[in-house]
């Protein structure tokens, strides 16, 4: 008789001396270094049970108080050793908290940052991304990218029949191209990313009436959650409306081979709420999945 694997800490066996949180039914984005694995103070141990074993409740007095310690926890390992499930003994303890402060209460493995509206998490690339006041994470994109924007759309100035918004950002992995340097992919990329966002939709309507003319703002590397990218950051103007800024930033991933990872930023001109400076703190903000520090490590982009 197969049975479910019960929550906790097991090795993970894609990240050697780290242990990852599995929920129940899932593995989570939770991580954790496997040599801080053992609690500060005693705390009752899974045991396996067998056929006909019996939950045991132990109790002792000590100075003259009784404290009783019903030992319920156990542990059945069966079932798809394929890799799906975790084969080893789960580690005591729980989960890491969403926040740095230690009185502030943490997801549980159920609720991960992927239900936390103020978290944008790509788990193909491993990082998260801060969501800014106002904005919001679509559930359907027409391209296959992890996406947060501002909330609310308009009619694209160019083009009645499609929608535009003021902010959007968009995470995806850097593909169809031999570039491997992240100072020629943010070079290669910043182009795709103005079109995309102020040149044509997915059927080739110009949706702001076209790409007149471009200013390069910044070309700079970078330092995204410790890890070294670079950005190239331009200025659109366009046939209609007010034209935008978008920005590439190319940085390796946190993941697997660190196959390079494509942020495109896209943020319309005039907007009071979206100045230039956001960019920077949305950069700021990277961090790899499971690191509760404040994100991006020694970034030094300046508007």
């Amino acid at each position: 008789m197969t049975h479910a694997t019960p929550p906790g800490w097991y090795p993970d066996v894609n990240m050697p001396g780290t242990e990852r949180w599995w929920d129940g039914t899932a593995w989570t984005g939770y991580t954790r270094s496997a040599a801080a694995t053992q609690p500060v103070a005693p705390a009752p141990q899974p045991v396996r049970r067998g056929a006909g074993t019996t939950t045991r409740t132990v109790a002792m007095t000590v100075a003259g108080l009784l404290v009783v310690a019903a030992v319920t926890g156990f542990l059945v390992l069966g079932g798809d050793d394929s890799g799906t499930r975790p084969v080893s003994g789960a580690s005591t303890g729980a989960p890491p908290t969403a926040t740095d402060s230690a009185s502030a209460p943490g997801p549980t493995p159920a609720e991960g940052p992927e239900d936390d509206p103020t978290v944008l998490v790509d788990q193909l690339d491993g990082v998260t991304l801060q969501v800014p006041e106002g904005w919001e994470k679509p559930e359907n994109t027409l391209d296959d990218a992890s996406t947060m924007r501002t909330a609310g759309s308009y009619t694209c100035p160019g083009d009645s029949g499609s929608f535009c918004y003021h902010g959007t950002v968009t995470v995806r992995t850097a593909g169809g191209t031999d570039l491997t340097d992240m100072k020629a992919l943010a070079e290669a990329d910043i182009g795709t990313a103005a079109d995309r966002a102020y040149g044509k939709n997915t059927v080739g309507d110009l949706i702001h009436g076209g790409i007149r003319s471009h200013k390069d703002l910044a070309s700079k590397p970078v330092t995204v959650a410790g890890r070294t990218g670079y950005l190239v950051r331009r200025q659109v103007t366009t046939g209609k409306g007010p034209g935008g800024y978008v920005q590439s930033l190319v940085f390796p991933s946190a993941v697997g081979s660190e196959t390079p990872v494509i942020v495109r930023f896209a943020f319309d001109a005039g907007q009071d709420a979206l100045p230039l400076s956001l960019m920077d703190t949305i950069t700021r903000g990277i961090r790899p999945i499971g690191d509760a520090t404040g994100g991006g490590v020694g970034s030094t982009v300046a508007p």
